[in-house]
């Protein structure tokens, strides 16, 4: 359900550092955690081939792909002297050519596309060291399991509900916010306002 607008909530052109900060440390935080539960739950031979598979995958989507293909159609790519939470307009902006603002919400279309990548690369970890604790219970394991799933909760009902979306310039265009219920469709072709 929808919230109503509150004038309240200040739209940020520029996160502050802090915020960013802490969505990048939890974001890699996740990914590492993920990678070597996965390492230790596979063993000596497959475990390190599995979990640095995986280690490349979730790092390439998010700081390789995302200011490829999703940063370029942000509206923060071309707000002067922006920063979005991730920091990644701004390496955008020196690895990839502007794209359109109407295209932003294509983030969320196509079986391949960035949001799909994006989930598999939060969840692939917790399925797969599930798998692994079947395979063989390890209490190490299980506690970094833990942590994954831990930091992931934080991230779906805390930091995108909270810190994130809440003051995004993009969350009424975005497919995100949108489906949480933090923006609402834009009429206008500003998506900024």
């Amino acid at each position: 359900m929808p919230q109503p607008e509150n004038p309240k909530i200040e739209i940020y052109t520029r996160y502050p550092l802090w915020q960013l900060l802490l969505y990048n440390g939890v974001t890699c935080t996740h990914f590492l955690i993920g990678g070597i539960g996965i390492m230790l739950g596979y063993g000596l031979w497959v475990g390190p081939i599995i979990g640095s598979a995986y280690l490349l995958f979730a790092f390439i989507e998010m700081y390789v792909v995302m200011p490829l293909k999703v940063c370029p159609n942000c509206p923060y790519y071309v707000m002067e002297n922006s920063l979005c939470i991730s920091g990644l307009n701004i390496i955008s902006r020196k690895m990839a050519g502007q794209g359109n603002i109407k295209d932003f919400p294509n983030r969320a279309k196509g079986a391949l596309c960035h949001n799909n990548m994006y989930i598999a690369s939060m969840v692939l970890p917790i399925i797969l060291m599930i798998v692994a604790l079947i395979i063989t219970f390890s209490w190490l394991v299980l506690g970094l399991l833990l942590a994954v799933v831990g930091l992931l909760l934080f991230r779906f009902f805390v930091m995108f509900t909270r810190i994130v979306c809440l003051h995004c310039a993009a969350k009424n265009i975005c497919p995100n916010a949108i489906s949480m219920g933090l923006g609402k469709p834009e009429v206008s072709p500003d998506p900024v306002e």
